[in-house]
């Protein structure tokens, strides 16, 4: 069994665009990002030749950390920039 990987990149491998426009995922990447069959992705375009898959929760996390790092940017920004 593949370890759980946490927020770090990792390469698990390649994979060839099928007839049908299918790919299929490694398994050590299904079993560390606990994929199942059924589950819904997200499939988002990065750039040419690019491509980003994620599940509904693992954007949603994106989400809440970019927010609660904004929330950090404002409070600093509000207690440091003062109006002239």
């Amino acid at each position: 069994m593949a370890k759980p990987i946490r927020h770090e990149p990792h390469f698990f491998g390649a994979t060839t665009l099928g007839e049908k426009g299918q790919v299929v995922i490694p398994a050590e990447a299904r079993t560390a990002l606990g994929l199942r069959k059924g589950d819904k992705l997200l499939v988002f375009g990065m750039g040419p030749g690019q491509l980003g898959l994620s599940t509904l929760s693992g954007l949603e996390q994106i989400v809440e950390h970019l927010s609660r790092r904004l929330n950090k940017v404002r409070t600093l920004a509000r207690n440091t920039i003062r109006p002239e």
